[in-house]
């Protein structure tokens, strides 16, 4: 599972309205029939209209400066394995996004405990996702789609007899050079823009940075986790404990479905990674063997090559760590749901 929390900008400046975040969301129900489109929703309603959406979060904005963001996007990521674990259901992620905006809101720090129902928040799920031109995939491609493009310009060329050479003998490189690229779908070439295969739905939450009041802050955003500061003769309290977060959304994920969490899927071992990869490595070494078999297998399918670890010895080589470590954090900044 990956989560990002983002303000939401358009350029450099932050956005005064909802109503182009609104409209993105909103793509994969063109041309859908009503029954099949996935609408927003909230803790309470089902079936909200994106006209209501970009009012709603558009009006809840009093005192906000131009250099604050008025709302921010949440985007939730199930693994494949944890959709696997609900059968791809809308209404099981619908579930599980209302008890996660519950620990969202007492991730805020604050003199009073913040409920959910002081947050104001639209969600709403989406079947497909795209590669993006950062991902794996696509940059390892990127030198055969070059050399592709290449002879595919040498045809041309051929043709209008201002280069020497067979057509089909190019035509055979061109196929070659198709069968070796290393990440394809069908047949074809894995592209920015194409779409992913596998369960890919996934969960937008776009939340107001005002209270459901209008009153008061709520950001995300804060780059404390927990402060008292004096503001007019007052103590205030305020942060947002953005770990504690993701981890308890995992938690609430695995309660609620009963889903039995493997350590390389955990927030923890992926921010060990990062920062620690011996101490990563020292913990998947030192798992019992079925779950170190798991998690060489969920690796894997992330796309890392990982060396066989014999159960009485870990011996790993420390530059493939340094790929899966950077590949870790190109899917976290991208809310990739690779694992």
């Amino acid at each position: 599972m990956y989560i990002a929390i983002t303000p939401q900008k358009i350029g450099q400046t932050y956005s005064n309205s909802a109503a182009d975040y609104v409209a993105y969301l909103e793509k994969e129900n063109e041309g859908l029939e009503q029954e099949n489109q996935e609408h927003f929703f909230n803790q309470t309603e089902d079936r909200i209209s994106p006209d209501k959406v970009v009012s709603e979060i558009d009006a809840n904005t009093a005192k906000l400066k131009k250099i604050e963001p008025k709302f921010y996007s949440v985007v939730v990521s199930p693994s494949q394995r944890e959709l696997k674990k609900i059968a791809d259901n809308p209404e099981a992620l619908k579930t599980y996004t209302r008890e996660l905006m519950k620990d969202y809101a007492k991730s805020f720090y604050r003199e009073k405990p913040v409920t959910v129902d002081q947050i104001k928040y639209f969600a709403k799920i989406e079947h497909e996702r795209t590669y993006r031109g950062f991902e794996k995939e696509v940059l390892e491609n990127a030198p055969y789609r070059k050399q592709i493009a290449k002879l595919e310009n040498d045809i041309r060329k051929v043709a209008r007899g201002e280069l020497k050479g067979t057509i089909k003998k190019l035509e055979q490189e061109i196929t070659a050079l198709r069968q070796a690229a290393p990440h394809q779908i069908d047949g074809q070439l894995i592209v920015a823009g194409m779409k992913k295969e596998g369960n890919q739905s996934h969960i937008h939450i776009i939340v107001s940075r005002k209270d459901v009041t209008n009153s008061f802050s709520l950001s995300p955003g804060s780059k404390y986790k927990a402060s008292d500061v004096e503001m007019h003769g007052k103590k205030v309290l305020r942060g947002f404990h953005r770990n504690q977060f993701y981890e308890k959304a995992e938690q609430t994920f695995d309660k609620v479905f009963g889903y039995n969490r493997n350590f390389v899927e955990t927030y923890t071992a992926k921010k060990t990674l990062v920062k620690n990869p011996a101490l990563f490595r020292m913990l998947l070494g030192n798992l019992p063997t079925n779950e170190k078999a798991l998690a060489l297998k969920l690796l894997s399918k992330s796309g890392m090559r990982i060396p066989i670890i014999p159960t009485n010895k870990v011996q790993l080589a420390l530059k493939v760590f340094h790929r899966l470590r950077r590949g870790m954090q190109r899917a976290i900044e991208s809310g990739s749901i690779g694992i």
